[in-house]
């Protein structure tokens, strides 16, 4: 095998495991427990209109795609795991909607250059590992003038400091891959769409998350939910040492930004990145 071949199968790997992972857990359930109002907020960032088509990258079971779709427009929502769909499905019937669903990897998107109005990702090309592949792809299928929107968790962010708290008991990246708060950061962003962009617009904002009364609310969750935590404590197996001290990180960090409200009840506040723009015109 030559060096290209064998960088083929080490990428086709790599996205293998990505999907296992995003199909452990409940993810469409956490989505729409936790964040459900996020994808209207980019959405609406957006400014999607009837009968523009839109694409949704990495849209997981439609936090995104589905109110797009309820605005007219003509929607597809791309992941690269597709055991996410049928939870999508049943949501977009509930609301009365219709949208396509297709299998994709962001980083090498199954469709033509210059195809849609709109192409966003709300906390989905994040996670794609290789940036620069990811961005370049969400620029091609975008008409000249149509927008992109992106909706990431930041690094200084609770979901950025949680992966930072994972990140001594999780298994080395692979060689390239970067971590994927850095889309919450408005320079590291920039850099990777370089001259591409126009009318560029950036906002940092929190979503309040109610779900949790104590910090070992959010653990038993997160571990049962969401498919990077349930990776990391499956790398960690039987070693009941390390995972007593990763319980103990998470829990600490939780309890950093649990607070309590005058009607007592708990909320914590989730940063992230409202990012827009327009592709640049040849």
């Amino acid at each position: 095998m030559n060096d290209k071949t064998d960088a083929a199968e080490a990428d086709r790997a790599l996205k293998q495991e990505h999907r296992a992972m995003w199909a452990q857990g409940d993810y469409p359930a956490l989505a729409s427990e936790l964040v459900s109002d996020l994808g209207a907020i980019l959405v609406d960032a957006c400014g999607i209109r009837p009968r523009q088509r839109v694409l949704d990258v990495a849209a997981g079971a439609g936090n995104a795609a589905i109110p797009a779709a309820m605005m007219n427009a003509e929607v597809i929502a791309s992941d690269l795991t597709p055991e996410m769909f049928d939870d999508g499905r049943r949501q977009a019937a509930d609301r009365g909607v219709e949208l396509e669903w297709k299998e994709g990897d962001a980083e090498a998107l199954p469709f033509a250059d210059n195809e849609f109005d709109a192409v966003m990702s709300c906390q989905g090309v994040m996670f794609a590992p290789h940036h620069q592949a990811g961005a370049d792809e969400l620029v091609r299928v975008c008409k000249p003038g149509g927008t992109i929107g992106l909706l990431s968790w930041t690094p200084e962010g609770f979901i950025g400091q949680m992966f930072a708290t994972m990140k001594p008991f999780a298994p080395p990246p692979p060689p390239g891959a970067q971590p994927p708060t850095l889309w919450g950061s408005e320079e590291h962003v920039r850099e990777l769409f370089g001259g591409r962009l126009s009318d560029v617009k950036a906002e940092k904002r929190t979503v309040a998350i109610r779900s949790f009364h104590h910090p070992e609310d959010f653990l038993h969750y997160f571990k049962s939910h969401y498919g990077p935590t349930i990776s990391v404590y499956k790398f960690l197996g039987d070693d009941e040492d390390k995972v007593s001290a990763l319980d103990k990180a998470l829990t600490e960090l939780a309890d950093t930004y649990l607070e309590a409200h005058g009607d007592a009840t708990a909320q914590m506040e989730w940063e992230y990145l409202l990012l827009t723009a327009k592709k640049a015109r040849a």
